[in-house]
């Protein structure tokens, strides 16, 4: 019997490492969701990212979906850490958007580190007018 790929130790709903090192970026990724009358904003802190370390995508399921990696550092020769408090690693965060939100409008800009996603609001739809049919005499 080849047990080289038996994961019968494994709980059968364990779920998957992607799965578990995801929610541990959302939990760690703190955001504040703010509802203005024309728009949603969402607030992230991003200190020491670049923009092109932050990725910020809808996804079909209308999700908002803000990712990225922190990176290590590069330890110059001769230093070492004494104490080291930063986070890194990935971080993610994922909103579903209100049903009238335009995912067709939304900008994204990091200022001294923090993130601020617009997303414009659909304007309401008009109400219907009564339709008056005209009544032929046959």
């Amino acid at each position: 019997m080849d047990t080289a790929g038996d994961d019968s130790d494994k709980p059968v709903n364990a779920p998957s490492r992607n799965y578990v090192r995801d929610a541990k970026a959302m939990a760690a990724t703190p955001a504040d969701v703010k509802e203005y009358p024309n728009s949603y904003v969402f607030i992230v802190d991003m200190p020491g990212l670049k923009s092109g370390d932050i990725k910020v995508q809808v996804e079909e399921d209308n999700a908002l979906l803000i990712s990225g990696e922190r990176k290590r550092e590069e330890v110059k020769e001769g230093a070492k850490y004494i104490r080291m408090e930063r986070r890194v690693g990935k971080f993610m965060r994922k909103f579903t958007l209100p049903e009238n939100a335009n995912t067709d409008a939304i900008s994204a800009v990091c200022q001294d580190g923090v993130l601020t996603v617009t997303v414009e609001k659909l304007p309401p739809p008009e109400p219907k007018k009564p339709k008056t049919i005209e009544v032929k005499i046959a």
